[in-house]
């Protein structure tokens, strides 16, 4: 496992060619980092925008793909224990077909819920090119807004890794604590 360190040392060394993979794999921490080395003159910032946000954006295809794909490879039975049954998998078609936009921009925003909410859009299917469209609607200003963080204030890059961490965690909470109280109040 890499440190922040240890990615700041690599995208200085290596410069755009090695922040791609590590958009792709850890975006927001990344984006920071490598925004903090274009104020200090080793990259373009514009530079550094646009391949963070192509990286989210390959990062969210795979993931796609991953829900599309995955239910093929497992088994019915494991299906219905996570909770997956022909019902539920119609229902979550009709969700993302009605809904999916909005849905796919509360994943991009909170950041905790992203990743469930861009495998359910693959597994429902949703039509990919309106699944792009609207990740992209959603990584322009996120992105953004990460390389406005490492430029102005990139040098705490561990303390804003920090940070991330503890709102994605106090958002999910605050998420899981919304929906068992929906939960509750229906039952």
């Amino acid at each position: 496992m890499f440190t922040l360190e240890n990615v700041l040392q690599l995208i200085q060394s290596h410069g755009l060619w090695l922040l791609g993979p590590f958009a792709i794999i850890e975006g927001p921490i990344v984006t920071v980092i490598a925004s903090y080395l274009a104020r200090l003159g080793y990259m373009n910032i514009y530079a550094v925008y646009a391949v963070c946000l192509l990286g989210d954006l390959v990062g969210d295809a795979m993931y796609y793909g991953i829900g599309r794909l995955g239910p093929r490879f497992l088994p019915e039975r494991w299906l219905y224990r996570m909770g997956l049954s022909q019902a539920r998998q119609i229902a979550l078609t009709d969700h993302f077909a009605q809904q999916g936009g909005r849905t796919l921009l509360f994943g991009k925003w909170t950041h905790s819920t992203g990743l469930p909410i861009m495998l359910a859009s693959g597994l429902a299917r949703m039509n990919f090119s309106a699944y792009m469209w609207y990740n992209l609607l959603g990584s322009v200003p996120k992105i953004a807004a990460f390389v406005a963080l490492g430029y102005f204030i990139g040098h705490a890059y561990a303390s804003i890794d920090t940070y991330i961490a503890r709102i994605s965690l106090a958002l999910l909470g605050a998420i899981l604590v919304a929906v068992l109280i929906f939960w509750y109040r229906r039952k």
